[in-house]
């Protein structure tokens, strides 16, 4: 052949002439604009107009047939459609360009189209469960009356996070599946890299081990108020990592949790009543009957009020102080809420006060008396001055 080029490709000669290429593509642009192509085009076409027009009337009725057999209640509803109105929406426009796009593509096609529809599938579900996973995440009180249980707040949010991280990873594990990778391979290497991970990073390991603790012993909850040796303050949040703590200066602290797992930690919101305990002077000059007396009301007053528990209740003459005599008080609240815990001490310092005035009973306040052996003489001035003339 002197006017044709020749290439020899996988043991056969390609013809690459002009008019055969200029054959080919007369061929394509025929079929192109071919009445078979044209009505496959159109009904193609039509089948994507179809599901986007009506992808919000299905989205609608398939969220309608889903609360209908979870039978759930209205937060939980709200719920359902907020996580799965967008991926249903996506899925359905999905489903209606596979269909046009198989129907227009040679057979050949269809597998490649199949493998992205799974794909897509896949991908749009996990994000609806993701989502409905977070909202419940982030709404203990919700979940708990969905499941009819008490559940705790440092428990859920951190599970949240573990079952989303665990959707995702699914959603990836299955879509590579999908397209023919080989997960063994991808597991065996995720099992090295967790090795080489666990020795570069044993300190965050241990924050996530020392986490879990936590969670299982569970000191504390989201929203108590802790003590340890270094700071004070309220339970904000726990994740992998470190614990938040806001202080009553309104500061937040991140917290490392092997730290908190070591530190002695005390749990103000764990207790059920609220100590008030103090020393009351009185002054010297007291009568006996008038201290025993006093004594005796303010013992009355607590037994009798309403906000003082009354198994621990006491009121003691305790000893002899520097200033006065000391009264020692020992009681406990009922409530544990700071400003009712305020409220009352205020209200049992007043009644106090009362007892006091009505037995004309005085409060000792430090003073000091300095005595000589021998009388000072006071001098006239004046006369200090003649005597030394």
């Amino acid at each position: 052949m002197t006017n044709e080029s020749l290439f020899i490709t996988g043991g056969r000669y390609m013809d690459y002439s002009f008019w055969s290429t200029a054959t080919h593509y007369y061929q394509l642009i025929e079929t192109a604009f071919s009445y078979e192509h044209g009505y496959r085009l159109g009904v193609s076409i039509v089948i994507f107009l179809f599901f986007w027009l009506f992808r919000n009337k299905f989205t609608k009725y398939i969220l309608y047939l889903l609360i209908k057999i979870c039978n759930t209640k209205a937060t939980a509803n709200e719920y359902l459609i907020t996580a799965f109105r967008c991926p249903l929406v996506n899925t359905i426009v999905a489903l209606g360009t596979y269909l046009a796009l198989r129907n227009i593509f040679p057979l050949t096609y269809d597998h490649l189209l199949d493998q992205l529809l799974r794909s897509f599938i896949v991908l749009f579900m996990a994000h609806g469960i993701h989502t409905l996973v977070k909202l419940y995440g982030n709404n203990v009180e919700e979940l708990g009356n969905v499941l009819d249980i008490n559940v705790d707040k440092i428990l859920i949010p951190f599970f949240s996070k573990m079952i989303r991280f665990l959707i995702l990873s699914l959603a990836f594990v299955t879509i590579c599946s999908n397209w023919g990778y080989d997960i063994n391979g991808f597991i065996a290497g995720l099992g090295l890299g967790g090795l080489a991970f666990a020795l570069a990073a044993k300190d965050l390991l241990a924050n996530i081990f020392s986490g879990m603790v936590i969670i299982a012993d569970r000191p504390f909850s989201i929203g108590d108020w802790i003590k340890t040796s270094d700071l004070e303050g309220t339970i904000e949040d726990i994740n992998f990592r470190s614990t938040k703590i806001r202080t009553f200066e309104h500061a937040l602290v991140t917290v490392p949790n092997s730290n908190l797992i070591n530190a002695p930690i005390i749990n103000f919101t764990k207790r059920e009543m609220r100590r008030i305990t103090f020393n009351l002077g009185v002054t010297y000059d007291t009568p006996s009957h008038a201290l025993k007396k006093c004594i005796e009301k303010i013992q009355y007053m607590l037994v009798q009020h309403p906000s003082i528990d009354n198994k621990t209740i006491f009121v003691k003459f305790d000893s002899f102080g520097e200033s006065g005599l000391q009264i020692f008080m020992y009681f406990f609240t009922k409530t544990t809420i700071w400003e009712e815990y305020l409220n009352i001490k205020q209200d049992i310092n007043f009644q106090i006060l009362k007892i006091l005035e009505e037995e004309n009973v005085s409060i000792a306040f430090p003073r000091t008396s300095h005595y000589f052996e021998t009388p000072l003489q006071i001098v006239n001035p004046a006369q200090s001055i003649l005597t030394k003339e």
